[in-house]
């Protein structure tokens, strides 16, 4: 099976089950379909990462957002003109998330990246979780020669250009603060 995958056959494999890294609009995130926790907990092996540190969820649009998390939660517009973008907002999650995702917190972290390559994952196969491609501690990962270090361990990478970004800035909207500035400021 081809596991580097490119602009002409990246929507044509069944995502069940296995880990890919791809481009974000930050850096390269590794993950896999957010129901699917044999593949969570894969890549919080690679990653050597902590399971007390949660991951977040990519969507690509509101109603996959209002899919994941409780009722009534209002996303103002000073943070959902950033969408899609660098901003990850931290919502009440509903019963549809399971716990490994969020380290068994009642919130997850959520965003809506303004990539092409990972639009079109989330459109054609639903919410994901991802978190960035590097080994923890260590930094992200932006560089496509870098991305193939992990060709051994995941199951699928999307070939991409090199990133040159600052990570997405983090809001908890239950607290109205930022919780990690990043490119997007909040005003």
């Amino acid at each position: 099976m081809e596991m580097i995958l490119n602009q002409d056959n990246y929507l044509n494999f069944d995502l069940s089950n296995k880990v890919i890294v791809f481009p974000t609009d930050t850096v390269y995130g590794i993950g896999c379909l957010y129901e699917d926790e044999e593949a969570i907990k894969k890549i919080y092996d690679i990653k050597g990462r902590d399971f007390s540190k949660p991951m977040v969820i990519l969507c690509s649009n509101l109603e996959q957002v209002h899919s994941l998390i409780k009722e009534n939660q209002d996303i103002p517009e000073k943070l959902k003109k950033h969408w899609p973008g660098k901003l990850t907002i931290i919502f009440f999650k509903n019963e549809n998330i399971c716990d490994i995702i969020t380290s068994g917190k009642e919130t997850v972290g959520i965003r809506i990246p303004g990539n092409k390559i990972s639009m079109e994952l989330l459109n054609k196969y639903g919410p994901m979780v991802v978190t960035s491609l590097n080994y923890s501690n260590k930094p992200a990962i932006t560089k496509f020669k870098d991305v193939l270090e992990f060709e051994d361990v995941v199951d699928f990478i999307v070939q991409g250009p090199d990133l040159y970004s600052a990570p997405s800035t983090v809001y908890d909207l239950a607290n109205d603060i930022v919780l990690r500035q990043g490119e997007v400021v909040i005003r």
